[in-house]
């Protein structure tokens, strides 16, 4: 179908899916129907007992709820090649690798032509929405995209990042184009193998194409960030190579120089303008519409874990639109953003009802139905029972569990989600936080929220003398007794003692999770420990990530780093530049 349309027919997007989301239970009993009979001659689903049956009664008595580490052994047999269908009915012929920024290693994930099926859907769909609001005419996108090299596995499986999968498969280039939204940077340096090469041609193509850009577009807001950060450093060296016509020699590979002769010719006049532009900026401000007068928005995903990036993103966007793109991870999809106009911070996900079986483990009745065990959050038998997707309730917190077309079935994916309201009958949710990244030492839980806000209640106090944390983790110290947590802040330039040390402070009292505070005030938690590291310390992380095969379009900064995360953890300790204790309590 996607072959024979140049254009997507936008209105019939958005009415079917009106009519799919008014008939969401019947949508849920037949999406799960039709995944236990394409699957059910699968090993997995053969050992539940299910004996055929395929209704959501007898599906949840028989499938027990799995996480990662429950199918790992069915997914490695998988990856090393077994002929029998193991978790689906259709042979797996791809791999995806999470980006391993939450446990510190990558985990292998199923994925299958339906999968992608699923993601196109999820992209047509809010890009209808999308374009009712902020329509685009037929141009380009900046779109800051990278593809790992494809590995294979023990059995021949091909094997990639999640976005390396989409980018590379055929029928992602032919949705771009037929969403208007194709990128001006050739193939070649979207799969270039260095990432620093890819991310200079990738602004040198946007500068050629300055006036046709209508978008620019990552997956992750931190990725969007950090090209305008490069181009700070850069933008001199892009000049010469339009003013000269020659591409810089620092980009060597020679299917990337290749791709970019043909597109860059010598353009005094366009070197001008650009540096004209750049030199009446003040710090950057409105640096993107600067460059591109026509774009029309920004957008990835901004929500969760990139929203610290949102400041900056908003000093470089000035007054263009920031959209948040949709919500996923590597073991599939969720929703799609419908209500493009809202600021991120505020942005909400449809659930598609016919992509997936979503149940929800409700949390507020079991806000101490998890404990620690070796740093690791188990759950306790007690939660509440899983819920279907139209019985959740407005206001409430839920942990999502996903039964996929790739081969996972009632898979606890960790995610905490906020019912914020229901479009028809789906449910539209906002991201909280991942569930198991939490600051705990004794009877106190802070979140990656809880470690967000009170980041961005201390860094106020640098903003008055025009600084920023421009990255932060987090860790629990439990070398010594009592334990303290440790804060890990990248700051864009010097900062006085005297403020540093209210920073911490400030940090310290931010967390009001009502556990840590009793505990800090009879010392049973150590003082807040702030710790500010060398300019560059959270580049290298990245560039470790790298290094392990992950790809900067779907990096995440690891918000707290665990024991079994040690190299991280040494980055951040080797580079540390000053640190402070609290003195709060």
């Amino acid at each position: 179908m996607l072959e024979k349309m140049e254009i997507l027919d936008v209105e019939k997007l958005i009415g079917d899916f009106e009519v799919m989301t008014k008939d969401a239970e019947n949508v849920q009993r037949e999406t799960l129907k039709m995944i236990l009979e394409e699957n059910g001659c699968a090993e997995y689903l053969q050992n539940m007992g299910l004996n055929g049956r395929t209704d959501p009664e007898s599906f949840k008595a028989c499938v027990p709820l799995v996480t990662h580490k429950d199918l790992e052994p069915y997914i490695q047999r998988v990856a090393d090649g077994a002929f029998s269908p193991i978790l689906t009915g259709k042979p797996i012929t791809t791999i995806s690798l999470s980006s391993g920024t939450t446990q510190g290693k990558p985990k292998f994930v199923p994925f299958n032509n339906e999968l992608m099926e699923t993601t196109l859907q999820i992209y047509h769909t809010s890009f209808a929405f999308r374009n009712r609001e902020f329509p685009i005419e037929n141009g380009k996108a900046l779109q800051f995209i990278y593809s790992s090299k494809h590995s294979k596995t023990k059995g021949g499986l091909f094997a990639g990042t999640a976005t390396t999968n989409v980018f590379r498969n055929p029928q992602f280039k032919k949705a771009m184009t037929a969403m208007q939204s194709e990128c001006c940077s050739p193939d070649e340096v979207i799969v270039g193998p260095d990432f620093h090469q890819s991310l200079y041609c990738h602004l040198l193509c946007g500068l050629i194409f300055h006036e046709e850009i209508q978008l620019v577009s990552s997956t992750f807001a931190h990725s969007i960030v950090l090209a305008f950060r490069t181009f700070e450093q850069v933008w001199e060296e892009l000049c010469d190579d339009i003013r000269e016509g020659v591409l810089t020699s620092r980009i060597t590979f020679p299917s990337v120089r290749s791709a970019m002769a043909k597109l860059l010719k010598p353009n005094p006049e366009l070197a001008a303008l650009i540096e004209k532009k750049c030199s009446r900026l003040s710090n950057w401000y409105g640096l993107i519409p600067e460059l591109f007068p026509n774009v029309k928005y920004i957008y990835g995903i901004m929500t969760g874990s990139m929203e610290p990036y949102l400041k900056k993103l908003r000093h470089y966007a000035a007054d263009v639109p920031l959209i948040s793109a949709d919500y996923g991870s590597s073991e599939g999809w969720i929703g799609a953003n419908i209500n493009p106009s809202l600021p991120p911070e505020s942005t909400t996900y449809a659930v598609l009802p016919n992509i997936g079986y979503f149940e929800f483990i409700p949390l507020k009745e079991n806000v101490e139905g998890h404990m620690q065990e070796n740093g690791n959050v188990s759950f306790l038998s007690t939660e509440p029972k899983p819920v279907g997707l139209t019985e959740v309730k407005v206001g409430e917190e839920y942990e999502v569990i996903i039964t996929s077309f790739a081969g996972l079935y009632r898979y606890r994916l960790g995610d905490v989600v906020k019912v914020m309201g229901f479009h028809n009958s789906t449910p539209e949710l906002k991201f909280v936080c991942r569930r198991n990244l939490m600051l705990t030492i004794n009877i106190d839980k802070n979140t990656e929220k809880d470690l967000q806000l009170a980041v961005e209640e201390a860094a106020k106090l640098i903003a008055e003398e025009k600084r920023e944390v421009i990255d932060f983790s987090s860790n629990v110290d439990v070398s010594a007794d009592p334990g303290h947590y440790v804060i890990f802040w990248e700051i864009s330039g010097e900062v006085s003692d005297e403020v540093l040390k209210e920073c911490c402070n400030c940090l310290d009292r931010s967390f009001v999770d009502a556990g840590y505070v009793s505990s800090r005030k009879v010392n049973a938690i150590g003082p807040l420990e702030l710790r500010v590291v060398w300019k560059g310390t959270f580049h290298k992380i990245l560039d470790h990530y790298l290094r392990l095969g992950a790809v900067v379009s779907q990096f995440k900064t690891p918000r707290y780093v665990g024991p079994t995360n040690n190299k991280v953890l040494q980055i951040l300790c080797d580079n540390v530049a000053k640190n402070y204790f609290s003195t709060a309590f």
